[in-house]
């Protein structure tokens, strides 16, 4: 989700905030929220449709990477040998 920083003050007709807070209800999420997908819908950004490709996208990476902990066993490996490779060098 993107940092929301800026405020913006609006005013909209009676009618516009009832639309809103429907639409919202509906949704199940904030007005402020409908009117910003509004915004993107309207003037490009992006969708939640998009949000929904790019986590699949994620998803399906997530094979090609190492688990975590198995990253951390390899560092501390690393760290070992490279440990080793130090005391070698000053026992000579």
């Amino acid at each position: 989700m993107h940092m929301l920083k800026e405020r913006m003050q609006i005013l909209i007709s009676t009618e516009q905030r009832r639309r809103l807070e429907r639409e919202a209800q509906r949704r199940g999420t904030s007005v402020a929220s409908v009117i910003r997908d509004a915004v993107d819908a309207q003037l490009g950004g992006v969708t939640p449709d998009d949000r929904r490709a790019a986590l699949e996208e994620i998803r399906a990476m997530r094979a090609q990477f190492i688990p975590p902990d198995e990253l951390d066993r390899l560092a501390e490996g690393e760290r070992e040998e490279e440990l080793d490779e130090m005391l070698r060098h000053v026992r000579r």
